[in-house]
């Protein structure tokens, strides 16, 4: 109970009409029989006691299973949205929503079986969850580096609460060639907690640190790619646009479309008008 209770408050007590909301759909999610996971603020409570405030509800849920889902929320009276269709959907209440998340804005972190088979149990406002685990937030979240938002001390806080417990190996394999944002991110970890440096497996670092290594002494790629836009859909612009890099998000080298980057990029000046 201890847990359940910690989530709550990381909402910081929601109006009632907001909290009879996410219980409603937490409820309909739950009697669907379709999986789902509980992110973003509640999922950060639950391992790491830190409370924030937050706007919505995140579920995760699988990209083929969102056409089930709205069907099973417009049958209670709930209108869905598919927003960016490479990685989320909503649905709302007023001026209330709850975010179904199907990958990361860059493509990179989809959600896939794993996430469900490593899932952890939780309760959000009375209603018995699972919360997505914490290797896979930690994956997603290590992209956001934009100038308004930048998820690093999340990744920290994770890694000091729960980094004795983590599936390395597992981690390891969702980074693969992105595996220099990892090392980034516990390079700050041994900063920001001398004492704690340990937390990370020895032979983590080891590999990584070899495999950084050997590759300062590689030639470089022959092309002229830009992998700066799976950390910022906007800060990498003008390499992309006016210098001519290649786009690290569009296939072959990540998972988008250009059609998926261009919606992406419309909406950045929406993001940026005043509310």
């Amino acid at each position: 109970m201890d847990a359940a209770i910690s989530i709550l408050r990381a909402a910081e007590n929601p109006e009632p009409e907001t909290k009879a909301f996410y219980r409603q759909v937490l409820d309909i999610l739950n009697d669907s029989g379709v999986p789902f996971l509980v992110g973003g603020a509640y999922a950060f409570n639950r391992y790491t006691g830190i409370n924030r405030h937050t706007r919505d509800l995140d579920i995760f849920i699988r990209r083929a299973d969102f056409d089930k889902i709205s069907d099973a929320l417009r049958m209670q009276g709930h209108a869905t949205e598919l927003t960016f269709p490479h990685w989320l959907g909503k649905v709302r209440f007023g001026d209330v929503y709850i975010d179904l998340i199907f990958s990361s804005g860059n493509g990179i972190a989809e959600v896939d079986d794993l996430w469900f088979d490593y899932a952890v149990d939780a309760n959000v406002h009375g209603v018995d969850v699972k919360i997505c685990p914490a290797e896979e937030m930690i994956w997603s979240k290590a992209f956001i580096m934009e100038r308004e938002r930048f998820d690093g001390a999340d990744i920290i806080h994770l890694l000091n609460a729960c980094g004795d417990k983590l599936d390395w190996a597992r981690l390891l394999r969702r980074f693969g060639s992105h595996w220099r944002v990892l090392m980034s991110h516990l390079v700050l970890f041994g900063f920001a907690y001398p004492s704690a440096r340990h937390v990370v497996p020895p032979p983590v670092m080891t590999e990584l640190i070899d495999r950084l290594r050997n590759e300062t002494v590689s030639p470089s790629p022959e092309h002229s790619i830009c992998l700066g836009t799976l950390l910022s859909r906007e800060q990498y612009l003008k390499d992309i646009e006016q210098e001519g890099l290649q786009d690290g998000r569009i296939t072959p080298l990540g998972n988008m479309t250009p059609e998926d980057t261009a919606i992406w990029t419309e909406a950045i000046q929406e993001h940026h008008k005043p509310h």
